[in-house]
Formats: C-alpha cells, structure tokens, sequence
C-alpha cells in the first residue's frame, strides 16, 4: 500500500502562482510512475502531468503545457507540481496518484493509488 498526502492548494487570483505538493508513504515510492489527476466540480477527472519514475519520461494535458511543471525527489518521497499563471479553468480538486509500473501515463484510469485531493482555486 502507497498512502498520498497532498498540500498546497488554496485561492489565488489569475495569473498567480501555487506549488503543490504529494507526500507518500507506506512503500517505497521510487518505483511509481506518478501523476497528478484533477476534477473540476460536475465534470470528470482530468489528467494533468505524469512523470516516470525516474524522472526521464514526463507528460503534460495540452492546456497546462508552458504553465505547469511536475517534479519528484525520490529521496523525499515527494512529488510536486509548480502551476504558473493560473487561470480560472484550472479551478479544480487536484489529486495526487501513483501507479504500479514505473513509466509515466496520460490516462487517468492507469493509477492505483490516490490521495484525498488538494482544492485549487483561481479567481478571475
């Protein structure tokens, strides 16, 4: 068992900045490949960034691409995700996941471990 804490989240104006952050625990956490998964309210889970467990392989949705930047420390065992210039559409849960097998990986469906979520808010 993997347990996931994200922090960070909170309400920002557009155009802000928030650095989120995933804390794991349980089992080693070098060998996940990780990504970060949102849910706006009344809509589905979106995937946002994944990164390989090595780091080498990261992906990002379209529309956070330029803007957004996910990173790990493997000593840590963390993950985070840099959100720069914030837009009202990024309004949204924003969930920490990790996922069995070490490579990065866009759909949201691919993960097997969840976190409970951090509230990213962005005011226009």
């Amino acid at each position: 068992q993997v347990q996931l804490v994200e922090s960070g989240g909170g309400l920002v104006q557009a155009g802000g900045s928030l650095r989120l952050s995933c804390e794991a625990s349980g089992r080693a956490f070098s060998p996940y490949g990780m990504g970060w998964v949102r849910q706006a309210q009344g809509k589905e889970r979106e995937f946002v960034a994944s990164i390989s467990a090595n780091g080498d392989t990261i992906y990002y949705t379209d529309s956070v691409k330029g803007r957004f930047n996910i990173s790990r420390d493997n000593a840590r065992n963390a993950l985070y995700l840099q959100m720069n210039n914030l837009k009202s559409e990024d309004t949204a849960v924003y969930y920490c996941a990790a996922r069995f097998y070490s490579r990065a990986a866009r759909k949201e469906n691919s993960y097997d471990y969840w976190g409970q979520g951090t509230q990213v808010t962005v005011s226009s």
